[in-house]
């Protein structure tokens, strides 16, 4: 599983970059994923105020 972040929904606060244990997120225009560094734990899904994350198999 990695997260998948849904550009229309993300609000580019960057808190997801801060609970990502594994480093896997950067704050570009919005939130993006290295789906190679994510491992799947969720930290970014809880505290992502506008939901705009969810897992998805790789």
């Amino acid at each position: 599983m990695a997260a998948v972040i849904d550009a229309s929904t993300c609000a580019s606060c960057g808190a997801c970059v801060d609970a990502c244990p594994a480093g896997a997120i950067t704050l570009k225009t919005i939130a993006v994923v290295s789906a190679a560094k994510c491992t799947g734990c969720g930290a970014c899904i809880d505290v992502c105020g506008p939901a705009a994350i969810v897992l998805k198999k790789r």
